[in-house]
């Protein structure tokens, strides 16, 4: 019998480029037919042919408390009741503003809007409408969103200009991006000298989740911090994925690092889009209609997912739940790492908070290089290999991958035994 997946993606590529509405979820980098899912609850996840899987993809990181939680679907229910959206002011606005501004140490100012993508792409305008300066400095492996000027890759050297990594992005454009090695304190040391003066903002992921897990290095935190204060360029945090997954207060308040602004996104819509930008007063006060900076959006603040994020935030807020999501993502990574090594698998594993990554080399990577040297075969194969076994991974062998509240022991216990299973027969 042919898979409801296959019919499904075969009836898909006629209408949709690809076959689906983001890349990634093509399969294209780990080969086969892309699942198409019907429920998920808790933990798990079905697909098309009713196949149950262990979710470790979370929606991309929003489901942190698990699928269909009932007080999350409780309070999208009756928000849906009341309105889908008024292109207005609501008071749930003004509350879910006020907790992130409580939550977070870095927000004295926030603004709602419906993407991560929509989030960075400001807080890159507000930058450079406070600075009076056009030059951002992004790091090689961190993705920010699809807007033209933070799609670019680094060229030969660490200080080369950035080049388009997609078409239609004008080379007018990238060249006002400077791309760096992540974790590279002396290329940052070096780039502000040589263009301290037209550098508006840098940004990065306090957590690098988008070349796999990657951890920032103090050193390269602290001189970030330290130059973008020395030189006034805007230092922007994008914890659009670390955001309430590393800690209830971020990768910024785990390492102790005050950045200018933040994105944040995922988590924070509870499954929904709903995402937000925010930070220092005086720079924020630069948006219209305060200041010149112009941002609107027709959905921004929309109170279904606002509730959706509402409802997360306070659940994410209980006693231990971070402690918890911790404790279950070391589980996981020291299981799959000690079931490699004896059968003698090249093959790694770390965690921060609820994030993880996995890589196909004898030690865990600290960049972009490193990741990009893992053995990447041998991740799709063990990737289609744990479909088989029940577990759903990400797509990509540079992705970050992430459990929630919902994970148990048992869950844990069944991933490793899955891979213990794969590995025992890898030749």
């Amino acid at each position: 019998m042919t898979s409801q997946n296959q019919l499904l993606f075969d009836k898909s590529q006629k209408i949709i480029p690809g076959g689906v509405n983001s890349p990634v979820r093509a399969f294209k980098s780990v080969g086969g037919t892309p699942l198409f899912f019907k429920r998920g609850k808790g933990a798990y996840v079905w697909d098309a042919d009713d196949k149950r899987y262990i979710d470790y993809v979370n929606s991309w990181g929003p489901m942190i408390v698990g699928h269909c939680h009932p007080e999350v679907v409780k309070a999208v229910q009756a928000a849906a009741a009341e309105g889908l959206g008024f292109g207005a002011p609501t008071a749930a606005e003004l509350e879910i503003a006020e907790l992130l501004c409580k939550i977070l140490p870095s927000l004295e100012m926030v603004r709602l809007v419906s993407s991560g993508t929509e989030a960075t792409m400001t807080a890159i305008r507000l930058a450079r409408g406070f600075t009076g300066r056009s030059r951002i400095i992004k790091f090689e492996g961190c993705y920010h969103g699809h807007s033209d000027g933070l799609l670019v890759k680094a060229g030969s050297g660490a200080l080369t200009f950035g080049q388009p990594s997609s078409s239609g992005v004008p080379d007018e454009i990238a060249a006002l991006t400077t791309v760096l090695d992540y974790n590279d304190a002396a290329g940052l040391e070096k780039a502000f000298a040589e263009y301290g003066k037209e550098i508006a903002a840098v940004i990065v992921e306090p957590v690098a989740g988008n070349m796999n897990l990657i951890l920032p290095k103090r050193e390269f935190l602290d001189t970030m911090r330290s130059l973008c204060t020395k030189y006034g360029a805007v230092l922007i945090l994008d914890e659009v994925m670390s955001g309430f997954r590393v800690g209830l207060q971020g990768a910024h308040g785990h390492f102790g690092i005050k950045p200018d602004l933040i994105t944040l996104g995922k988590v924070m819509g509870g499954g929904l889009p709903a995402a937000a930008f925010g930070g220092r007063r005086d720079i924020m006060q630069c948006l219209a209609p305060l200041g010149a900076v112009y941002q609107a959006g027709t959905l921004s603040g929309n109170p279904v997912a606002v509730a959706a994020g509402m409802a997360t935030l306070k659940l994410v807020q209980a006693k231990g739940f971070y402690e918890s999501l911790t404790k279950v993502a070391k589980q996981l990574t020291e299981g799959l790492s000690a079931s490699a090594k004896k059968h003698g698998i090249p093959f790694s594993a770390q965690s921060i908070g609820s994030m993880f990554g996995l890589y196909f080399s004898s030690k865990v990577p600290t960049s972009y290089a490193e990741v990009m040297a893992s053995d990447n075969a041998a991740f799709n194969r063990f990737f289609h290999a744990m479909l088989e076994e029940g577990v759903y991974l990400a797509p990509s062998a540079f992705e970050a991958g992430f459990v929630s509240a919902a994970h148990t022991e048992a869950d844990i216990a069944a991933t490793v035994a899955a891979a213990d299973k794969i590995f025992a027969n890898w030749k």
